[in-house]
This record gives structure tokens, C-alpha cells and sequence, in this order.
């Protein structure tokens, strides 16, 4: 198997034209997409439209493009949008398509692998039953791409809320498959785990995470980045745990480990290789950056996830030299407490 991924601008967000030119020049194959992951314009809030505004775009894309059904092109591939652009973050998307005509190299190179929970009921968001279905289905997804735990990366979810109760929320659903994905690759002891530890316990997290919800979703969709020896391209993925938003050497530590040292910047010929940087912000609960207090947490005016997205987002961009970047929020039990995970795709 080979996967290539391509990060593409949007001007709006129902743009799917940058998306067109490339199957239409070929490069990208329709048949072969199997997920996409994106940063839509809106206030990444609960009526936030922009997410169902680019999946409408999708949709009709897909559906003409294989004479399928809307339906069928969910169920076909998955779609990860995350709202809010604030700062200095460009809307984009990054997609990603696999064939089956890789060569395995003599180094693992990038693979990727989708799944679908059951349905959930809403008391089960939040608890074990959540946290154990979905540590069952990474794990298929795993050996499926004939990856080793040790080697994912990046486990990109869109966590159930079949419907709202006390725990069948965005907070909850988040927590718990941050935890199920702590459990498949061997990071969290799942005897540790009971439905009370659940948004409590921050000793116990991932660093490969990364879980938005979705009110009225009754099934969590996984996608699971690892590198294989069994995969071709020329793509590879790393990822690091921030122990705040203001982590920058442990990007600079990320970036050294996937052969491009950085420099204040990254260079031109760093950024061509560039393909994608997913990454979880939170505004530490307990108050406080680094000893002084902040105010994302008590501000009336702005959602403290629009500043936890910004600052973040702000931070890893002065790194790179490249605003196209995503970085979704909140971060329950991904990565310590305040911290949160970031991923970076590069090729070789």
C-alpha cells in the first residue's frame, strides 16, 4: 500500500476548487481519497456552520465524482473539520489517499487506516463502554495497516454525542477517546481506567490523540496515522506531547528527530516538505501559563477555546514560517494537563 497526502488553500468554505484541478491533472484519484482533515473559518462553536457549509461541498463532490450517495461518501471516507481560524491560521485542508500499488522502502513509511465504532447509547459517552468499544476499533485499525502500536502517531477521532445528557457532551466524548487511544497503543495501563477517572484523573493521557465531538453523532469515527514497513511513499509522521502552549522546544526536539533541525525558522526547502501539522491546544484549567495567571477562562467577551486556538496556532506558525496549520481544541486527557499533542506529516 501508498499513501500521499496534498495540503490545499481554501478561499471559502464550501471551496473545493484546489480540489478539482487535482483530479482533473490526475494527481489525486477520486476512488483513492480516504480522509480528509481541515481548518473551516466560523467560531468553531456549536453554531458554527462553516464545518456543515465545506461538508455540503464535499459531499456533492464526491457523490458526482463516483455516482454515489452523499451517505455513501461518509461512510466511504471520513471528513475531520475543525472551526475557527483565529490569529493568524489560513483556512486549508489536507487530504489523503491511498492505492494499493506501494512499494515497501527500506524504512516504515506513513500508513493510514479508518473505522467506525457501534452506535452508542448517550449514557455510555463518558464511561467505559465508550472508552473500551473504542480502544477495540483503533486496535483493529492498527493491525489492519500491519502497523506496531509503538509507531501511531496520530489518532484522529470524531468523537459520539448521540444525544445530550450529564456526560453525553463535547468534554466527555473527548476525554474518553483520548483514553481509548491511550489503551491501543500501550501508553495508558487499562486497568486503570473506570468511569470515574473520566475528566479527573490528568495523570493519565495521550500523546497521539486527537478528539473533537460532534452533537447528534452516534458512532465515533477513527483514523489512525502510524508509520509501517509494510507502506511505500514517501511520506513519514512523528508526533510530541506539549507540556503548555508554549512548548516551542519540543517542536524544535520534533523537527530535529524527522531530520529538519530548525533555525529560528524553517527553511524553503523544509516547508516543500511540509505536508501537514495537527495539534490539540487547551487553556490550562488551573489558571495559570507557566506561573502567571491568564484570562481565557474568565473572559465573558471570547470563548476560551478562540484564545487557546490562537495562541497556539500563533506559536507553531512562528515556528515553521507557515500558517497552515490545524490545531483543534479542548484537550482533555491529551497530552499533560494544559498541554496537548501535536503530528506532523513530512515527506522524506
Amino acid at each position: 500500500m501508498k499513501i500521499d497526502a496534498v495540503n490545499i488553500p481554501t478561499a471559502h468554505p464550501a471551496d473545493v476548487s484546489g480540489l478539482e484541478r487535482l483530479f482533473e491533472s490526475g494527481r489525486l484519484r477520486p476512488e483513492e481519497v480516504t480522509c480528509i482533515i481541515g481548518k473551516t473559518e466560523g467560531n468553531g462553536g456549536r453554531n458554527d456552520f462553516t464545518r456543515d457549509l465545506a461538508m455540503k461541498a464535499f459531499e456533492d463532490l464526491f457523490s458526482r465524482r463516483l455516482g454515489i450517495s452523499p451517505r455513501e461518501v461518509t461512510e466511504r471516507m471520513i471528513f475531520s473539520l475543525s472551526g475557527g481560524c483565529e490569529g493568524v491560521v489560513s483556512p486549508h485542508i489536507v487530504v489523503f489517499s491511498t492505492s494499493p500499488d506501494g512499494t515497501p522502502q527500506s524504512e516504515k513509511r506513513l500508513a493510514l487506516g479508518i473505522g467506525h465504532t457501534r452506535e452508542f447509547a448517550p449514557e455510555e459517552i463518558g464511561r467505559m463502554p465508550q472508552i473500551e468499544e473504542t480502544a477495540r476499533v483503533i486496535r483493529k485499525v492498527i493491525d489492519d495497516i500491519h502497523a506496531d502500536p509503538r509507531d501511531v502517531h496520530l489518532v484522529q477521532m470524531k468523537g459520539a454525542i448521540p444525544a445530550f445528557t450529564a456526560r453525553s457532551n463535547m468534554e466527555y466524548s473527548r476525554a474518553a477517546s483520548a483514553l481509548a487511544a491511550g489503551v491501543a497503543t500501550g501508553e495508558i495501563d487499562a486497568a486503570k481506567l473506570s468511569d470515574d477517572v473520566v475528566c479527573r484523573d490528568w495523570s493519565l493521557y495521550s500523546t497521539v490523540a486527537s478528539c473533537s465531538a460532534k452533537p447528534g453523532l452516534t458512532r465515533t469515527e477513527v483514523m489512525v496515522l502510524a508509520n509501517s514497513a509494510s507502506w511505500g511513499g514517501d511520506l513519514v509522521i512523528d508526533h510530541t506531547a506539549l507540556r503548555d502552549m508554549l512548548d516551542v522546544p519540543s517542536i524544535h526536539a520534533l523537527f530535529a528527530r524527522m531530520g529538519m533541525p530548525v533555525n529560528g525558522q524553517l527553511d524553503d526547502d523544509q516547508r516543500r516538505r511540509l505536508v501537514g501539522v495537527f495539534a490539540k491546544s487547551e487553556a490550562d484549567p488551573r489558571g495559570t501559563v507557566r506561573g502567571k495567571r491568564h484570562t481565557m477562562l474568565t473572559d465573558d467577551d471570547i470563548s476560551d477555546t478562540r484564545y487557546s486556538r490562537c495562541v497556539l496556532s500563533s506559536v507553531i506558525a512562528a515556528v515553521l514560517g507557515d500558517t497552515a496549520v490545524y490545531v483543534s481544541t479542548r484537550a482533555e486527557h491529551h497530552g499533560p494537563l494544559g498541554g496537548g499533542t501535536v503530528a506532523v506529516v513530512v515527506r522524506m
